[in-house]
């Protein structure tokens, strides 16, 4: 039975509008707009309103997969209808209050006759594209999208916010290709954005470009400046040939061929302004296979969303949501997504007043969402997750029981990585007083806080006391576990970067070659302690001159870290970069020319052409180049340098407040901006093996400044500091690792505070001081500069 009138109430907070666009394939967008209508419809006990609005007037469909009758006037009339009123009102382009007169063309023209029920088992709507009759191919054509935004630019704009207005979910399928009709449905009308593209580089580039106008013009016009959230879909995908489906996704290197991940990844950092993004989470589950429904454009039927098994496409797409009601960012990982979501739901019966036993859950998903920003290097957001947890802990569970325990090591972990060691040190001094007391001195949690401890009173200069602290420990572990036990050569490994870190060069050397060999025999030698140790031996032997063993061992460690997690992994990324210095030591420049170029071509896939990071590596690269005679490699590369930097000076404006709304050139505005990077700025990666490895107590004692004055945001105070420290941090005396640490902070430090001509001198100073090296190195030879 056809309902007449639909009486929807206004919602108590207004809906969201989704655009699903290709570029291409607009039978596979359609379906995946009319399947995930079903399964938004049917939340929450079938009560949610969702309206699905055609825009592809020149190839229509939605209304075959609603399955309704073709005289329904839709889309097409209801705006000839709004065309008409504004020539009523006698308005010409370019009206003084736009969005007014937009409201009062919209009070005007009832929407209700324009959309109908398509499912009367949950709340599930369509506004066609139009009324088919004989005439709507000619009236499709002729419609003048241009004109009608010209004579009230903000009509689309407060369309889109007026149906959100009494549905839940708005879901637009825009038309394929390029045209006025596609720039509205990308640009003016959506808050997110689902953009499908199939197996093809022209499918690739024509998302690309679509997209890219669609934030260019909301950056650049203040009416429009609102959030834009992409979610990148990937359709056609065959499952059946997992070589052609990995090298789509992953690329070619021997070809070349860059896959689609690392593509969309790159057009993400340049939309949104962030050096990190990974989407290996989100690809590994948002993945629509070539199947007959989505080759042939297929809508689910109405039961089809209980057919959740792995294989199914209502799988896929019911993840997707995970993704989208929460509007997280798409390389947040699919675990964060969920504890997120969990925390979020938990928080909000607590705030009901429900029962307190809400708390103990809430508190392992905090405890949980803290390991995962632990492991990928968001530390404030991993403290503020335990602190909460801790907190929760103590409260219900009291300081002794082992769940608070565990929160409070590794909050007090967190604190010592970001420099707070008085924090820590207090912390984990109680819990070890607390593990003795409860559990005796020879317990494994017992050893494993007083572990922690030591290496807090390491690095804060109390080497008496952390030595102590360890010979005790390793006493204990080879008396209840024995000699050859991962836990003992745990204890070995922590009493050798406390001797490394004290300047007992010779003494850490023989205790890290005793943890190396124990862990290589029972873990093997490419296990990640294993490779950590050998990395952590090789930092010291270079600092000890045996340059032959500590290449030879980083050379091992450099190709288990490719075979392992790929060339762009942060941890061969570090690898390589330790090489490089060994291989500078040894005036082997083919060498560390070889390994700069393939930091910089990593760091350029994975963080921009314009990091930071990157322009050092390709500053290097230049002046390697320089000295070995290729000077028009190393002109031409310097000369990009060059370009980069003007580029830089002429964009480089003022960084936006917090709390302005503009979406800046990346597309949200301040919530991308508040985004943590995903790793440690600035390359501050810790090997594990020691901050400070001679006697420079000073520097270490400066740098420690630095870290606690950029923890506190003491801006003006951290940038006098970092510009004292320049050229101590560069001098050859310095060893290495202390020098990276002092790199990266004052690095950092002008991040912070946007100064993209400090960062570039700065990385020029570096290649200066590499150059001296170099030079010493190979005798005292001069070194060419052009």
């Amino acid at each position: 039975m056809e309902i007449k009138r639909i009486t929807l109430p206004p919602l108590a907070s207004p809906g969201e509008v989704t655009t699903f666009y290709s570029f291409e394939s607009g039978p596979a967008r359609s379906m995946a707009l009319s399947s995930m209508a079903l399964l938004l419809a049917g939340r929450h006990n079938a009560t949610v309103p969702v309206l699905m609005i055609d825009f592809d007037t020149a190839a229509p469909g939605l209304h075959q997969d609603a399955g309704r009758p073709a005289e329904r006037p839709g889309l097409l009339e209801y705006f000839q209808a709004c065309r008409d009123h504004l020539r009523l009102l006698g308005r010409g382009p370019a009206a003084r209050d736009d969005a007014a007169l937009a409201r009062q063309v919209l009070d005007a023209v009832d929407w209700e006759p324009f959309v109908e029920r398509v499912d009367q088992s949950r709340p599930l709507y369509l506004m066609r594209a139009g009324r088919f009759d004989d005439s709507y191919g000619e009236r499709a054509d002729q419609f003048d999208w241009d004109g009608l935004f010209d004579a009230c630019p903000a009509l689309f704009r407060c369309f889109g916010d007026y149906l959100a207005q009494r549905f839940a979910h708005v879901l637009v399928d825009a038309p394929s290709g390029r045209s006025a009709a596609v720039s509205i449905c990308t640009t003016l009308l959506p808050r997110r954005l689902v953009a499908v593209f199939t197996p093809s580089q022209r499918s690739l580039d024509g998302l690309a470009g679509a997209v890219t106008r669609a934030i260019d013009y909301r950056c650049c016009h203040e009416d429009e400046q609102r959030p834009l959230l992409v979610y990148p879909l990937p359709a056609s995908v065959d499952s059946a040939d997992v070589q052609r489906r990995q090298q789509w996704r992953r690329g070619d290197s021997q070809r070349a061929l860059p896959g689609y991940q690392s593509v969309i990844e790159q057009l993400l950092r340049q939309w949104y302004g962030v050096a990190r993004v990974s989407l290996d989470s989100y690809f590994d589950e948002i993945q629509l296979q070539q199947i007959h429904a989505v080759a042939a454009g297929d809508a689910f039927a109405p039961g089809a969303g209980r057919d959740g098994d792995r294989f199914s496409l209502a799988r896929t797409f019911s993840t997707l949501l995970d993704w989208m009601s929460g509007n997280y960012f798409p390389w947040q990982s699919h675990a964060e997504v969920c504890l997120c979501a969990a925390i979020g739901a938990a928080r909000e019966r607590l705030g009901r007043g429900s029962a307190t036993a809400l708390s103990l859950p809430l508190a392992l998903d905090l405890h949980q969402l803290g390991v995962l920003y632990q492991g990928t290097g968001r530390v404030e957001e991993a403290i503020a997750c335990f602190e909460e947890s801790t907190s929760l802990r103590q409260r219900l569970l009291g300081d002794e029981h082992a769940d608070t325990r565990a929160s409070r090591a590794l909050l007090a972990a967190l604190l010592r990585q970001q420099g707070r060691l008085a924090e820590a040190r207090l912390l984990q001094e109680l819990l070890a007083d607390d593990c003795v007391r409860l559990l005796g001195t020879d317990h494994p949690d017992t050893l494993a806080a007083r572990a922690a401890l030591a290496a807090t009173l390491a690095e804060g200069g109390d080497f008496a006391r952390a030595l102590a602290l360890h010979e005790q420990l390793i006493e204990a572990s080879e008396r209840v576990l024995g000699c050859g036990h991962m836990l003992t050569l745990d204890r070995l490994a922590g009493q050798a970067q406390t001797l490394a870190r004290h300047g007992e060069f010779s003494r850490a050397r023989m205790v890290f070659e005793r943890v190396l060999e124990g862990r290589e025999r029972l873990l093997g030698g490419e296990h990640e302690d294993s490779l950590r140790c050998a990395q952590q031996l090789a930092a010291l032997l270079l600092e000890l001159g045996d340059l032959g063993n500590a290449r030879k061992l980083q050379e091992g460690v450099a190709g288990a870290r490719e075979r392992h997690a790929g060339p762009d992994h942060p941890a061969t990324m570090q690898a390589r970069e330790l090489l490089a210095e060994i291989m500078a030591a040894q005036s082997d420049l083919g060498g560390v020319r070889g390994m700069l170029e393939l930091l910089a071509k990593s760091r350029e896939r994975c963080l921009g052409a314009d990091h930071p990071d990157t322009i050092t590596s390709q500053t290097r690269l230049a002046s390697t180049l320089s000295e070995q005679g290729d000077l028009d490699a190393a002109r031409r590369l310097r000369q990009k340098l060059v370009d980069m930097r003007e580029q830089a000076r002429g964009t480089g404006d003022a960084p936006a407040r917090e709390s302005d709304p503009a979406p800046a050139r990346h597309g949200y505005g301040g919530e991308a901006r508040k985004l943590p990077d995903s790793g440690q700025p600035g390359g501050a990666r810790r090997s594990g093996i020691l901050d400070a490895a001679d006697g420079s107590d000073g520097l270490a004692h400066k740098l420690a400044q630095l870290q606690e004055l950029i923890d506190q945001r003491s801006e003006r105070e951290a940038r006098v500091l970092a510009d004292s420290l320049r050229k101590s941090v560069l001098r050859r005396h310095v060893p290495p690792l202390l020098r990276l640490r002092g790199v990266a902070l004052i690095k950092q430090v002008y991040q912070r505070n946007n100064d993209k001509d400090a960062l570039l001198a700065f990385a020029q100073d570096e290649v200066s001081a590499l150059q001296q090296a170099l030079t010493d190195a190979v005798g005292g030879r001069p070194v060419s500069a052009r």
